[in-house]
């Protein structure tokens, strides 16, 4: 066992990218992860890894190694799973993977829920709107919206949310109302720059079944979609927000919804809803808790929002 763990420790080093980053995977520290490696070296007669402060990269005994352990690494670990499987309720740690405004205000009210339905399972989340990659950050399941989709990654739909443009009543009577998207070129644009990549996020329109992406320029961009929503509030401008983030301060008149399709000089102009989906790494992570859980989000999500 002694030798699997040590194995396991260099794997886990390789796919992360560091020995630290493969310790948490292992769920371990660095310093026990590093005599483990260290260990395996010296049973095996060879140097496997190049460390410096900057960079872990193998030798070229290291890539012959890894070639042959890794499979069998990622073998037991499904063996480990059956087991579970086969013992029946959901159980074990739950490593769940979202952004920061789908888990503050989707995710977070549902989670006491279900952990008291699967009191054997318990739940770690990861919040950020960066990049997850499920190997190197040990994710059982990410929810990504259509855009964070990923080739590889098997994804199950779980909602359709409603986009919706908002501004502030103190914004809308000092710049006056939008009466169509095009007119959004004379206000103050509040827009999201995606953490993953850099890039402005579109605002998008579907009119008469064409996309319609009007001239917009922005007046404030901001990387936190919660931050963008505040400065709406705030009377900055108009913002581009998901119903679950917008839906509350509509009721409580903080902020307007535009282009509403029970006016009737829009009904021709809708804005495009996010897709949501729950992802997961292939078939074999397709354990009992990941399922639990992907079959309670779907059950779970609001016919409406």
């Amino acid at each position: 066992m002694d030798t699997l763990r040590s194995i396991e420790s260099f794997v886990k080093a390789v796919q992360a990218g560091s020995i630290a980053a493969g310790a948490r995977l292992q769920g371990i520290t660095a310093a026990a992860a590093s005599q483990n490696i260290q260990r395996l070296e010296k049973s095996l007669g060879a140097r496997l890894l190049v460390r410096t402060t900057r960079k872990l990269s193998m030798t070229e005994s290291g890539e012959l190694y890894y070639a042959e352990v890794q499979p069998v690494i990622a073998a037991l670990s499904r063996a480990q799973a059956v087991i579970t499987e086969f013992h029946g309720q959901p159980q074990g740690r739950l490593r769940i993977g979202s952004s920061v405004a789908f888990g503050r205000h989707v995710l977070m009210p549902l989670i006491p829920t279900f952990t008291h339905q699967f009191p054997k399972v318990s739940i770690e989340l990861v919040l950020s709107d960066h990049s997850l990659d499920h190997v190197t950050e040990d994710i059982d399941i990410s929810i990504r919206f259509n855009q964070q989709l990923e080739p590889g990654l098997v994804a199950r739909k779980i909602a359709s949310v409603p986009v919706l443009y908002c501004a502030s009543p103190s914004y809308l009577q000092r710049k006056g109302t939008p009466g169509s998207p095009e007119a959004l070129t004379q206000h103050d644009c509040l827009l999201f720059r995606v953490p993953v990549d850099g890039r402005l996020l579109s605002w998008v329109f579907d009119r008469q079944g064409m996309h319609y992406e009007p001239e917009i320029n922005p007046s404030i961009i901001c990387n936190d979609i919660d931050s963008l929503r505040r400065l709406a509030v705030e009377g900055a401008g108009i913002a581009r927000l998901a119903a679950f983030v917008a839906n509350e301060d509509i009721r409580q008149g903080s902020l307007v919804a535009l282009f509403q399709p029970d006016a009737t000089q829009h009904d021709s102009v809708q804005s495009i809803p996010l897709s949501f989906y729950a992802c997961y790494r292939d078939q074999h992570a397709m354990t009992n808790k990941v399922r639990a859980f992907m079959d309670y989000l779907v059950k779970a999500m609001p016919d409406t929002w």
